[in-house]
């Protein structure tokens, strides 16, 4: 088993449920004993490699920010090298969010450094196919092209409507699931899959209907406004295809000043776990 699609759908089902945390830390939200780090970059290190061991057991996939990270420039990018390793280590799937797009030698440039770095990476389509099949290619890294994103700065472009009928959302989702039926693994999941936002429970539906084969990296999940019932409908009538995440919400579940504040990392990575398995029926 060795297809992405294969390794995420089997992560999920280790833990029971479809959550990810996402990790997109913030210096001046850190607990006072990570900020007692003499660089700022340092202190986020130790945040986040206090997280990554907080949800491992609770979750199956973390999503990492890559710009949090890269504005901090080669000490920040070694620190993204060093959380993608330590979530492997501790059995998550690792997303690298950082929604590229480009094509030809660059495309593929982008490609080959993701596959030693993470399992998925999030890419914008707006160049086509020729922007997203360099990701895809070799069937080793799986990539979520943007589809309908949670912001609603989105709507402005992803809900105009073509000639045809059919919403920008709706084109690049069709796009998506020609081109992702070319890199299916057993599970009958796509190395490709969509990004489509938890806010977005009406487009879901047809976004699901248009995409069977893809798995859905829903964002805008609590802190956003997004509640369960807004997440179902991106998921197959079989419960699958879908993870959901969530960052604020479980990333910030401490008093600053607590000296054992990874136990409410913990505590909100497992009720966010939780709250989908239930909300979903299979517990």
């Amino acid at each position: 088993m060795n297809h992405p699609a294969d390794h995420l759908t089997a992560a999920i089902d280790k833990v029971g449920n479809p959550a990810c945390v996402g990790l997109d830390p913030v210096l001046e939200r850190l607990p006072a004993s990570c900020l007692a780090e003499a660089r700022p970059v340092d202190a986020i290190q130790r945040f986040c490699l206090g997280v990554l061991d907080a949800i491992s057991g609770h979750v199956g996939v973390c999503k990492i920010q890559s710009a949090c990270f890269e504005r901090f420039g080669a000490a920040g990018v070694e620190v993204l090298d060093v959380l993608c390793a330590r979530a492997r280590e501790v059995g998550l799937q690792v997303i690298l969010d950082y929604k590229r797009g480009d094509i030809g030698i660059s495309a593929e440039h982008y490609a080959a450094s993701a596959r030693e770095r993470c399992d998925w990476v999030t890419v914008n389509p707006y160049l086509g196919v020729d922007g997203i099949a360099p990701f895809v290619a070799e069937d080793r890294l799986g990539a979520f092209a943007l589809v309908r994103t949670s912001n609603p700065g989105g709507d402005a472009i992803q809900s105009n409507r073509l000639e045809d009928g059919r919403t920008v959302a709706q084109s690049v989702a069709d796009l998506v699931a020609e081109h992702g039926e070319k890199s299916l693994g057993l599970c009958g999941y796509s190395a490709l899959g969509a990004v489509v936002g938890a806010t977005k429970r009406k487009d879901a539906e047809e976004l699901r209907r248009r995409m069977p084969r893809q798995i859905f990296l829903v964002p805008g999940f609590g802190a956003q406004g997004g509640g369960v019932d807004d997440v179902l409908p991106c998921f197959n009538s079989d419960g699958t295809g879908a993870i959901i995440t969530a960052s604020r919400s479980v990333l910030y579940a401490f008093e600053t000043e607590d000296p054992v504040w990874q136990s409410g990392v913990e505590r909100a990575a497992r009720e966010l776990g939780d709250s989908l398995a239930k909300g979903m029926g299979t517990r």
